[in-house]
C-alpha cells in the first residue's frame, strides 16, 4: 500500500510540474511570435510590461481573464461553452503520452513520461482529431454566418491534412515495428543526427509531409482560412471573448507545441544528443537527467521558430489552392512515401 501511494503522488506531482510548464511554454510561444514577428517587420514588438516585454503574457492573461463574458442571446448555451473546453481539453492531453526524456526511475515511475503506452502515437493522433469538433461546435452554436464559414472551412482543411499527416508517420513506424513513443526515439539515439529518421533512416520526404500537414492541422500561415481575418472577421471564434477566447487561443499555441514534439520524438531523434555517442556523458546523474530534456526542448524551439518564421514570410492560400494541395499533391506523395518505404524495408530486411 505504501508503494502505491508513493506512486499515485509521484505521478499526481509529474501531471502538475507538466501542466504547468507547458501552461507557461503556451504564453511565452505567444510572446515569442511578436517578437520575431516585430523583428522580421522591423519592429521592437512588446517591449514595456516587465524587462524585455517579458512579462507581456502575464498581463495578456490578466486582462482575458477580467473581461466581461458576453454570452450572445442567439447562441447555443451547452455546445457555446462546451466548444472552447474540448479544443483546449484535446490540446492538453496530448503531452501525457510523451516521453521527455530518458527512463529514469524513481520508486519505480517513469520520471520524464506521465504515461508510457505501446500506441502511444495512436493516442495523439486520435486525440489529436478530436479537437476539430471543438472548432466545428464553435462556428455552428455561434449562429453567426462568419463563424460557421470558419468552422467549415477548418473541418474541411483538418480533415483534408489528417490523411497526409497520418500516412507521412507510417514510414516511421514500418521502420520501428513499434507505436510506442520510447521505441521510436531509441532506435535514433546511436549515431546522432545520421540516426534521426528525418536523414539516416531516410524519411525526409515524410517529414517534409509532416511539416506541412501540422502547418494545416494548426490553421497556422499559410494556411489560416478559417481566421481569415480579411474575410471572415475572426472565424470560428468570432463570438468569443473573455476566458473562452483564451481557451481557443491557448489550444492553438499548445497544438503548435504539440506538433514540434511529435515532429522531434518521430523524425529528429527526440531527446537524443545530434552528436550521439560520439561525446561521453559528463557531469553527475542531475545532468546525466537533464541535457536530454533540453535537447527535446531545443528542438522543439527550432519548431517554433520556422511556425514564426513562415507567417512573417509567406501569404495566405486561396481556398481552392489549400485543397488542392492537400489532396492532389501531398496525399499522393505521402503513399508513395509509405510505398516505397515499404519496398525498400522489404528489401533489406
Amino acid at each position: 500500500m505504501n508503494q502505491f501511494l508513493i506512486f499515485i503522488l509521484l505521478t499526481l506531482l509529474k501531471i502538475a510540474v507538466v501542466t504547468v510548464v507547458f501552461l507557461t511554454a503556451v504564453a511565452y510561444t505567444v510572446l515569442l511570435e511578436r517578437k520575431l514577428v516585430g523583428r522580421i517587420q522591423n519592429r521592437w514588438g512588446p517591449s514595456r510590461v516587465g524587462p524585455f516585454g517579458l512579462m507581456q503574457p502575464l498581463a495578456d492573461g490578466l486582462k482575458l481573464f477580467l473581461k466581461e463574458d458576453l454570452m450572445p442571446s442567439a447562441v447555443e448555451r451547452p455546445l457555446f461553452i462546451l466548444a472552447p473546453i474540448i479544443a483546449l481539453g484535446c490540446a492538453l492531453t496530448s503531452i501525457a503520452v510523451m516521453p521527455y526524456g530518458r527512463d529514469i526511475r524513481w520508486h519505480g515511475v517513469d520520471m520524464f513520461q506521465i504515461a508510457n503506452i505501446n500506441v502511444g502515437l495512436l493516442v495523439i493522433l486520435g486525440v489529436t482529431s478530436i479537437g476539430v469538433y471543438g472548432i466545428a461546435l464553435s462556428g455552428w452554436s455561434s449562429n453567426n454566418k462568419y463563424s460557421l464559414l470558419g468552422s467549415l472551412r477548418s473541418t474541411a482543411q483538418m480533415i483534408s491534412y489528417e490523411l497526409a499527416l497520418g500516412l507521412s508517420v507510417i514510414g516511421v513506424v514500418l521502420r520501428t515495428g513499434s507505436l510506442n513513443l520510447r521505441d521510436i526515439v531509441n532506435l535514433q539515439a546511436t549515431h546522432g543526427v545520421l540516426s534521426w529518421n528525418a536523414f539516416g533512416g531516410v524519411q525526409i520526404v515524410a517529414f517534409f509531409i509532416y511539416l506541412t500537414a501540422a502547418f494545416a492541422e494548426t490553421n497556422r500561415t499559410p494556411f489560416d482560412l478559417p481566421e481569415a481575418e480579411s474575410e471572415l472577421t475572426a472565424g470560428y471564434h468570432t463570438e468569443y471573448s473573455s476566458m473562452k477566447f483564451a481557451m481557443f487561443f491557448m489550444a492553438e499555441y499548445a497544438n503548435m507545441i504539440n506538433v514540434g514534439a511529435v515532429a522531434t520524438l518521430l523524425f529528429l531523434g527526440g531527446w537524443s544528443s545530434p552528436f550521439g555517442h560520439l561525446f561521453p556523458d559528463f557531469g553527475g546523474p542531475i545532468v546525466h537527467a537533464l541535457l536530454p530534456v533540453f535537447w527535446f526542448v531545443a528542438k522543439i524551439f527550432c519548431f517554433l521558430f520556422l511556425y514564426v518564421w513562415v507567417r512573417g514570410t509567406l501569404p495566405r492560400f486561396r481556398y481552392d489552392q489549400l485543397m488542392g494541395f492537400g489532396w492532389k499533391f501531398l496525399l499522393p506523395l505521402a503513399i508513395a512515401n509509405v510505398v516505397v518505404t515499404g519496398l525498400v524495408l522489404a528489401v533489406h530486411g
